[in-house]
């Protein structure tokens, strides 16, 4: 299974993309299109080198960030969040008391971080295993797409 031609992904897809390889210059690793619970699926999240666990919301621009009804559901689910926009985003409109990432299909730029609220220590094991799980059955399916 070969990864997307670049030209190939949604506007949001790409703003992921720039997210996670940044994320991993910050030694964080992530997984795009996660879901915490049911019911909700984050565009990414990223598990840093202390156990931290950062949701980021890609908004590809103003009509797909107004549809955006169920963000504040994803606050439980992490110790940081953080909206992903691109240049020509509108960021003034972005909540106060929300992380801030400027990205491309390349690259992101944090500039702004989400203020801390730590998850309570059961949420956070259960949140890391399934996130383990997930990553480990995404390599599995890629490695063998027959299985």
């Amino acid at each position: 299974m070969e990864p997307k031609p670049l030209d190939t992904l949604q506007p949001g897809q790409r703003l992921a993309r720039g997210v996670c390889r940044h994320l991993l210059s910050h030694d964080f690793v992530s997984i795009e299109e996660f879901t915490p619970e049911r019911g909700k699926r984050v565009d990414v999240m990223a598990l840093g080198p202390k156990g931290e666990i950062w949701v980021i919301e890609c908004k590809s621009g103003l009509a797909d960030f107004r549809a955006d009804a169920k963000w504040e559901g994803y606050l439980d689910w992490c110790d940081r969040y953080f909206w992903a926009v691109d240049a020509a985003f509108p960021v003034d409109i972005l909540p106060e008391g929300t992380g801030l990432i400027l990205a491309d299909a390349y690259d992101a730029e944090i500039l702004r971080m989400g203020p801390e609220t730590r998850l309570p220590a059961a949420r956070r094991t259960a949140l890391t295993r399934r996130f383990a799980r997930h990553a480990a059955l995404r390599l599995q399916g890629w490695r063998d797409p027959k299985v």
